[in-house]
């Protein structure tokens, strides 16, 4: 038995709008320097990518990638500094949850085990107790 922590920012009428997904989304479009490219790396479809773009920055009021048309170079997209910002204090709150988590549940599940039924068919201590 162990703890899991899922942490996600929600909007103020409480819509979710950025969370472990779109963390790793923009990552992504850090990394390969394409919107395209990081939906591609996750089998997600582009037009989900971007319509999880455009809900951040809406959500946020401010861009996060920043588009360049294709041409000679070819086309590609950049993090805005205010996205790397936002996945710097994401990943910070992320760990910090995980973390007050896990001495949360060690607090109180210290000393808790699930015992084995006894081999004789008696229930057991634990279940005795499951059973009150």
């Amino acid at each position: 038995m162990h703890p899991v922590t899922r942490t996600f920012l929600c909007d103020e009428n409480g819509e979710r709008f950025f969370g472990a997904g779109p963390c790793r989304l923009l990552r992504g479009v850090e990394r390969t320097g394409s919107l395209n490219a990081a939906a591609t790396e996750m089998k997600m479809a582009y037009t989900k990518a971007l319509a999880l773009v455009r809900g951040l920055e809406k959500a946020l009021g401010t861009p996060v990638i920043c588009r360049t048309i294709g041409g000679k170079g070819g086309g590609g997209s950049r993090l805005t500094p205010q996205a790397k910002e936002l996945i710097e204090r994401y990943e910070q709150y992320e760990t910090a949850c995980a973390e007050a988590n896990r001495a949360i549940f060690e607090t109180c599940f210290c000393g808790f085990e699930k015992a084995a039924p006894s081999l004789d068919g008696e229930p057991s201590d634990w279940q005795d107790n499951a059973a009150r």
